[in-house]
């Protein structure tokens, strides 16, 4: 009996996890779109806050496990100003190159 509530927490937790992978896919999906949009139309930062703030952006980014704070909108407005694309900011080449100029 108590082996199978373990296991059953066990069970929910990972899909919470996986729920929580899952939407913070989501927010990088969105962090990609603004940045195209940045490029072609030069409003990203815009775009990725007003999302931010919205019942949906607030939604998903309670899921990822992000409180959607003013904080967090401030962030993932300098993060779109930047212009680097998730997939390059997450690689380990980049943090290495970032790591090498800040310690020059």
């Amino acid at each position: 009996m108590a082996a199978d509530f373990v296991d059953g927490n066990a069970f929910n937790f990972e899909q919470g996890q996986r729920a929580r992978k899952l939407f913070a896919a989501v927010v990088l999906a969105a962090l990609d779109d603004a940045i195209a949009d940045d490029k072609k139309y030069g409003n990203g930062p815009e775009q990725i806050a007003r999302w931010a703030r919205s019942r949906d952006g607030r939604e998903v980014l309670s899921c990822a496990g992000i409180d959607p704070n003013e904080r967090v909108v401030t962030g993932l407005m300098a993060f779109v100003g930047n212009g680097v694309r998730t997939s390059v900011a997450l690689s380990r080449e980049e943090s290495e190159r970032r790591s090498q100029a800040e310690a020059a």
